[in-house]
């Protein structure tokens, strides 16, 4: 076990784990619980895009750290999340003059949210057995691409959701059948096999303009002081780039199949 990237794993696991004590604790009085858990998710992410980086630079990969590495991001960006979804987004519903009809609402919020726990398992499978996956739409040559939504831009959009609400659990039942739409639609992204940008081809290492620095500083400030607004408008950014994507593949594709009408009339 190599000690240096298991850390950045470790971490990866104590975030999950605060997020899912922080989600128990939540309440329509204590609303502040649901934030923090939004949160903890939120500073995990770099942790998990840190150990892999980590474990090739110091030439300290094993296959003893990629596994840890799917087993964190389980517990952090599938379990956690989705006892996150549920408390926040269904078990705090007020009661209604039809308490059969709340219950109603609460199981099948109850079973969305375990199936976004089981779509990112199996997305994690897929990937760790996957050599060299390619999308049903794929992009430019020379850049690399996820199929399907990765599991933590899937928390991502959770949590940033979440976060835009300070934590204040939903009590509208119109609003619940949104967020179990929403939370449906990630977990179907990340077993689909459609494009998601991976950001791979960026690497800090190498020489940028000076441009850059000050790029990075102004979203490391937004993030700090507008971080209600800046994640969820990232989140909801990144997961409508891999549908328009799909679409735009779609529609190109259909329009070369259609039978030309310039053709010769008779």
């Amino acid at each position: 076990m190599y000690i240096l990237p298991s850390l950045f794993t470790a971490g990866n696991i104590a975030a999950g784990y605060f997020a899912i004590t922080q989600s128990l604790q939540g309440s329509v009085q204590e609303p502040h619980h649901f934030d923090w858990a939004a949160l903890a998710i939120g500073f995990a992410i770099p942790f998990d895009a840190l150990d892999g980086r980590i474990a090739r630079m110091t030439n300290t990969t094993s296959e003893f750290g990629r596994e840890l590495d799917s087993l964190a991001d389980v517990i952090t960006f599938g379990v956690a999340p989705s006892i996150l979804a549920f408390t926040w987004g269904f078990r705090m519903l007020p009661a209604m003059a039809d308490p059969i009809y709340r219950q109603k609402v609460v199981q099948l919020g109850a079973f969305i949210c375990f199936l976004f726990l089981l779509c990112g398992a199996a997305r994690l499978a897929r990937f760790n057995i996957s050599a060299d996956p390619v999308p049903k739409n794929p992009g430019r040559p020379g850049r690399k691409y996820f199929v399907g939504m990765p599991i933590p831009a899937a928390a991502g959009v959770i949590v940033a959701v979440i976060h835009f609400f300070r934590g204040i659990p939903i009590s509208i039942n119109w609003v619940a059948i949104v967020w179990m739409a929403l939370v449906g639609l990630i977990g179907f992204l990340m077993v689909s096999t459609w494009r998601f940008w991976s950001g791979k081809e960026i690497n800090l290492f190498n020489r940028h303009p000076f441009q850059w620095l000050v790029l990075i500083g102004l979203v490391l400030y937004a993030l700090v002081f507008f971080s209600q607004y800046v994640l969820i408008l990232m989140a909801l950014m990144y997961m409508f780039s891999g549908i328009l994507a799909r679409v735009a593949y779609s529609w190109r594709r259909g329009r070369r199949l259609l039978p030309s009408s310039t053709g010769p009339t008779i």
